[in-house]
C-alpha cells in the first residue's frame, strides 16, 4: 500500500524522517507492505511545494539544506499552512479517493497556546487525512478535542514523538495495557537539561553543555523552552491529558527550571551520593490530575538518579499493575523521527 505524505514543518526531525524511511524501504515493504511519497512540504522560512505525483525528496532536502527555497521544487503555494494542507488534501482525494493520506506535523512548540500546530491538526482531520506528529503543542493544549475529532472522522491521530522520542508510552497504555488505570507518573523527559547537569557534575559551564545540545538539533529551537522547563511542562501536560484523562495545559503546570542551578550545587549533591534531576510528576488531587516540574535532589538508589547525559525514564504509576518503568538510554533526532515513522506503520495497521 503506497502511502501520500503531507509534510509541515521540515526542519531537522522532518528530514531525519524521510531519510530514515529511505533507510527502512525495504523493510517496511516487506513487513508491513507500506510504501509511501511525498505530495506536499510546507515551511515557515522555505516555502512550500506540492505535486500529487510525488515530490523531488532528495532536490527537497538539498534546497532546505543550502538555504533555498521549496518554491522552486514544484508548485509553490504562498497560502497559510492551513489552506496549504486543506488544498493538498483536496486535490488528492479528487485525483484518487481511495489513497491513504498521512500528515506529518514536525512545527515548532507554541508554548503560549500551541498554535499553529492544533489548527493543522484540525484541519487535517477535517479534511480526511489521519495524522502523526512529533510536536508536543496539540496534546498539551488540546488533546480531547483533536482525540474526539479524530475519532468522529474515523481517523487516526498519533503522536508517539511528543513524549521520550521514539521510546513506546502512548502505544504502550493504548495496546497493551487494556483496562489499565494511570493514577500518576513521575521521570526525567528532556534530554537538554538532564545533559546540562551531568555536564556540569563533571565540571563543564551550563553555557558549554548547552551548546553541544543545540549544535547537534536535540534543544529546542528556543533553548529557554527547555531550561526554563517549558519542554518538560509541555510533556507533562501531553502525558496528564492523554493517559489520565485530564484538560491541563502546560501553564497549569507547577513548573521550576534549571537555570538557578549552579556546578556547585549539582556536584555537592554528588558528594552526598545524591544526584540533582529536573523530575517530572504527576498525581491525583481530589480526584483531579495535577503535575509538577522542578530540580530535586534524588537518591543513588532510585532509577532516575542512574540517568546520564541524554537518557530519560518515565515510571507509571498503574492500578491494577504497580510502578511500570520505561527507560530510554539514548536520544537524538534518529529516535524522535522514529517515533513518526512507528506511528505511520500504526496508521497503516489500522487501515
Amino acid at each position: 500500500m503506497r502511502v501520500a505524505l503531507i509534510l509541515i514543518g521540515f526542519g531537522n526531525v522532518a528530514r531525519r524522517f524521510v531519510r530514515l524511511l529511505d533507510e527502512r524501504a525495504e523493510r517496511l515493504q516487506l513487513d508491513h507492505d507500506l510504501t509511501w511519497r511525498v505530495i506536499g512540504i510546507a515551511t515557515r522560512r522555505h516555502g512550500a511545494a506540492a505535486a500529487l505525483d510525488g515530490l523531488d525528496v532528495p532536490r527537497a532536502l538539498e534546497l532546505v539544506e543550502g538555504g533555498g527555497s521549496l518554491d522552486d521544487l514544484a508548485e509553490g503555494r504562498s497560502s497559510s499552512s492551513t489552506e496549504f494542507i486543506r488544498r493538498t488534501i483536496a486535490d488528492a482525494r479528487r485525483r484518487d479517493p481511495a489513497r491513504p493520506l498521512v500528515m506529518v506535523e514536525t512545527t515548532v512548540l507554541d508554548i503560549e497556546k500551541g498554535q499553529p500546530a492544533i489548527d493543522h491538526v484540525r484541519t487535517a482531520l477535517e479534511s480526511g487525512a489521519d495524522v502523526v506528529s512529533a510536536n508536543k503543542g496539540p496534546v498539551a493544549f488540546a488533546a480531547r478535542e483533536l482525540l474526539g475529532l479524530a475519532s468522529r472522522h474515523r481517523r487516526a491521530f498519533f503522536f508517539e514523538g511528543a513524549v521520550m522520542d521514539g521510546i513506546p508510552i502512548f502505544n504502550l497504555v493504548r495496546e497493551t495495557l487494556p483496562a489499565v488505570s494511570i493514577t500518576g507518573f513521575r521521570g526525567v523527559v528532556n534530554s537538554t537539561t538532564n545533559h546540562i547537569i551531568t555536564a556540569m557534575e563533571q565540571g563543564s559551564e551550563f553555557g558549554a553543555a548547552l551548546a553541544e545540545m543545540q549544535n547537534a538539533g536535540i534543544a529546542e529551537a528556543d533553548a529557554s523552552l527547555d531550561v526554563d522547563g517549558w519542554d518538560a511542562a509541555a510533556k507533562t501536560a501531553a502525558l496528564i491529558n492523554v493517559l489520565m484523562g485530564g484538560r491541563v495545559t502546560p501553564h497549569a503546570i507547577e513548573r521550576t527550571g534549571i537555570g538557578g542551578l549552579t556546578g556547585e550545587a549539582v556536584r555537592g549533591a554528588l558528594a552526598r551520593n545524591r544526584r540533582v534531576k529536573l523530575v517530572v510528576s504527576a498525581g491525583l488531587r481530589d480526584s483531579q490530575p495535577v503535575g509538577r516540574v522542578a530540580p530535586e535532589e534524588v537518591p543513588a538508589g532510585d532509577l532516575l538518579a542512574t540517568l546520564t547525559g541524554q537518557q530519560n525514564a518515565l515510571v507509571l504509576q498503574t492500578d491494577p499493575l504497580g510502578e511500570i518503568a520505561i527507560v530510554q538510554r539514548g536520544s537524538g533526532l534518529t529516535q524522535t523521527a522514529y517515533a513518526l515513522l512507528s506511528d505511520l506503520v500504526a496508521v497503516r495497521r489500522r487501515l
